[in-house]
């Protein structure tokens, strides 16, 4: 079985945010699948997708305070056209990755306890964009989608 269809995930601040639970409960027919895998590419180019701890709420914060120190802002960067943070946005993009693909087994996720996917957003959202009005407007409404791409083994049924 294949199965493509593209998820919306809202706006959020800039920072890591856990976002397991509102993809999954996106991606249709997931439950009919036994064993496959899921592929989610965010398609966004100053966002990304990441697997980490989601127990401990300082990891997520840890893990932006590193990046804000390993691609500041204000460093002299010639695309400036999004606002300043718009081009470290695109540099931890690169970094981290626009994909993930995680195993499903009996019509859900398998993530190790204490783990989840989480999305780092990493571009700007109306609250911290840099100085363009332009894109201060776009980002107010600014969603972002993620495609997802199921294959896997079905449950056997009458179908089989």
């Amino acid at each position: 079985m294949w199965h493509q269809q593209t998820i919306t995930l809202g706006a959020k601040a800039r920072g890591f945010h856990l976002i397991t639970d509102e993809v999954v409960s996106q991606i249709e027919r997931l439950h009919e699948v036994q064993t496959g895998l899921v592929h989610l590419f965010i398609q966004h180019t100053s966002a990304s997708l990441t697997l980490n701890e989601n127990c401990d709420p300082t990891v997520r914060y840890d893990m932006e305070q590193h990046f804000m120190r390993t691609v500041p802002e204000n460093a002299p960067y010639e695309h400036d056209y999004e606002g300043r943070d718009d081009m470290p946005g695109h540099i931890k993009s690169s970094l981290l990755g626009a994909s993930l693909v995680l195993p499903v087994s009996r019509g859900g996720c398998c993530l190790a306890p204490g783990r989840g996917s989480g999305w780092a957003n990493i571009g700007s959202t109306a609250d911290n964009a840099g100085s363009s009005s332009r894109y201060k407007e776009k980002s107010r409404h600014d969603q972002f989608r993620i495609a997802d791409l199921l294959h896997g083994e079905t449950r056997c049924g009458a179908k089989c």
